[in-house]
């Protein structure tokens, strides 16, 4: 007898397969979804070709077994855990563009000056009112990878400040700092710069 054949493998190992195989095609198809959405329209169906591939092996393994309650658990369990690792791997790779809308109340000069200077990006700047006086509306469309740095400045300079962000399908112009290799990130790190 083999192991594939034994009672440790069906109970035991077809699950856990059947989970693993979960978490890989939903990561992908979260990851698809977000492609779709953000207009890449080359790498979508190159995920859907493999999302469901691997969801056909896992439903096939249910399938065969539908005695098999854990092989049930697995697929559910599969089924959350990938929606999970599905965003946190969005979260990573931080595709797109957001647009970061700061309100302020106090003068916001020094903000909007470290904003311009230290990201490079386009900031717009327009007096408004606020239910409680006079306001600075802040606009920034930039990209989510810079979102964090972005948010720290503002953070600093600003403590009090109110902000919200959006995702954004396309960008046409704008005035956006110039394009970094990530390999050249790298070496400047390696060499202690």
């Amino acid at each position: 007898m083999e192991f594939t054949d034994s009672a440790l493998f069906v109970t035991v190992g077809i699950p856990v397969l059947i989970a693993l195989a979960r978490i890989v095609d939903v990561s992908i198809g979260t990851i698809k979804i977000i492609f779709i959405s953000k207009g890449y329209k080359f790498m979508a169906p190159i995920l859907a070709f493999f999302e469901i591939i691997i969801w056909l092996i896992a439903i096939g393994q249910v399938m065969k077994n539908l005695d098999n309650v854990g092989n049930m658990i697995g697929y559910a369990v599969g089924f959350a855990m990938g929606n999970f690792v599905g965003m946190v791997i969005e979260n990573r790779i931080a595709l797109g563009n957001v647009v970061l809308r700061v309100i302020t109340r106090s003068d916001a000069n020094e903000l909007i000056s470290h904003l311009r200077e230290d990201t490079k990006y386009g900031v717009t700047v327009s007096p408004a009112e606020g239910s409680s006086g006079p306001v600075s509306i802040i606009f920034m469309v930039l990209k989510r990878a810079d979102l964090k740095r972005v948010i720290s400045i503002v953070k600093k300079h600003n403590p009090h400040a109110f902000y919200s962000i959006e995702d954004v399908r396309y960008v046409s112009d704008g005035v956006f700092p110039a394009e970094r290799s990530r390999f050249a990130d790298f070496v400047k790190l390696k060499k202690g710069k």
